[in-house]
C-alpha cells in the first residue's frame, strides 16, 4: 500500500519549471547571445583539437591521447545543458519534463565524473612522462592507455546511474520550481515531498568526495612534479612548466565548481548560477583555448592541417 501511494506521489509531477539565470528580458537576451557565442567556440575549438589529434600522427601520444578524450567530453558536457537554455531563453515558462530532467542529470554527472577521472589520469601522465621519461612508454603503452579510458569512462557512468537513480527513487508531488537554467541532483532532490538528508549525505560523499579525492590526487602529484623539475635542464624544465600549468588551470577551474556545488548539503548560494554558468559554458571554451595557445605542438599540427585545407582549396 506504501509503495502504490509513494507511485502515485511520484507520478504527480510531469514537469519541472526552470528559473533561468534572469526574469529580466534584456538580460536574457545579452545571455543568450554570449552563452551562444561560447558555445559556438568549444564546438568549433574542441572538434579542431579531436581532428587535428587525429590527422597528425605526431601526436599519436598518450597525453593527446588523453587530450582529445577531453576535448570530446567537453564537447559532450557543455551539449547537455547550454543547447536547451538557448531555446527555453525564447520561452516563458521554461518547462521539461521529468524524463528530460531525468535525462540531463544522467548525462551532466556522465561527463562531469568522467572528466574528473581524466583529469586525474593525465596528472599521472605527466608524472611519468616527468619524472619517470625513460620508463614513460613503457609505463604509458597503448594497452595500459586503453584500460585507463575504460576505467575513468567506467567510472563516470557507475557515478552517474548511482546519482540518477538515487535522485528519481524520491517521490515528487509538489513544488516543481528549479531554481536553476537546468536540471542537477541538489536542486531537484530539494524538491522531494519527503525527508532527503540521506539523500544529501549520499550527494555529498559520492560527487563531493570524488572530487575532493581527486583534487588532493592531482595537487600531491604535480608537487612531486615541481620537486623533480628542480633537477632539469631549463629548456626542459620550461616545457614541463607550461604543459603543468595548463593542466593546474583546468583542474582548478573544472574541480572548483564540483567542491563549491557538491560538498555540502543542498541549499542555494545566490553564487550557484554564476558558477554553474561558468562551469557549463565557459570551463569547456577554455580547455581548447589553454592547451592550444600554450601548446607548440598542438599549434604546428593545427597550423600544418589548415595549410594542408588551403593548399587543396587552391588546386
Amino acid at each position: 500500500m506504501e509503495d502504490a501511494l509513494l507511485l502515485n506521489q511520484t507520478s504527480l509531477v510531469t514537469h519541472f519549471h526552470l528559473v533561468g539565470l534572469s526574469a529580466n528580458q534584456k538580460v536574457q537576451m545579452f545571455i543568450f547571445a554570449v552563452f551562444l557565442v561560447f558555445y559556438v567556440l568549444t564546438l568549433i575549438g574542441n572538434t579542431l583539437i579531436v581532428i587535428t589529434i587525429i590527422y597528425d600522427h605526431r601526436l599519436h601520444t598518450p597525453m593527446y591521447f588523453f587530450l582529445s578524450n577531453l576535448s570530446f567530453i567537453d564537447i559532450c558536457h557543455s551539449t547537455v545543458t547550454v543547447p536547451r537554455m538557448l531555446v527555453d531563453t525564447w520561452s516563458e515558462e521554461k518547462l521539461i519534463s521529468f524524463d528530460a530532467c531525468a535525462t540531463q542529470i544522467f548525462f551532466l554527472h556522465l561527463f562531469a565524473c568522467t572528466e574528473i577521472f581524466l583529469l586525474t589520469v593525465m596528472a599521472y601522465d605527466r608524472y611519468v612522462a616527468i619524472c619517470k621519461p625513460l620508463q614513460y612508454m613503457t609505463v604509458m603503452n597503448w594497452k595500459v592507455c586503453v584500460i585507463l579510458a575504460v576505467g575513468f569512462w567506467s567510472g563516470g557512468t557507475i557515478h552517474s546511474i548511482a546519482m540518477t537513480a538515487n535522485t528519481l527513487n524520491l517521490p515528487y508531488c509538489g513544488p516543481d520550481v528549479i531554481d536553476s537554467y537546468f536540471c542537477d541532483a541538489p536542486q531537484v532532490v530539494k524538491l522531494a515531498c519527503t525527508d532527503t538528508h540521506i539523500i544529501e549525505i549520499l550527494i555529498i560523499s559520492n560527487s563531493g568526495l570524488i572530487s575532493m579525492a581527486c583534487f588532493v590526487v592531482i595537487v600531491v602529484s604535480y608537487a612531486v612534479i615541481l620537486v623533480s623539475l628542480r633537477q632539469q635542464f631549463s629548456e626542459g624544465r620550461r616545457k614541463a612548466l607550461s604543459t603543468c600549468a595548463a593542466h593546474l588551470t583546468v583542474v582548478t577551474l573544472f574541480l572548483g565548481h564540483c567542491i563549491f556545488i557538491y560538498s555540502r548539503p543542498s541549499t542555494s548560494f545566490p553564487e550557484d548560477k554564476v558558477v554553474s554558468a561558468f562551469f557549463t559554458a565557459v570551463t569547456p571554451l577554455l580547455n581548447p583555448m589553454i592547451y592550444t595557445l600554450r601548446n607548440e605542438d598542438v599549434k604546428n599540427a593545427l597550423n600544418k592541417l589548415m595549410g594542408r585545407k588551403e593548399k587543396k582549396e587552391e588546386k
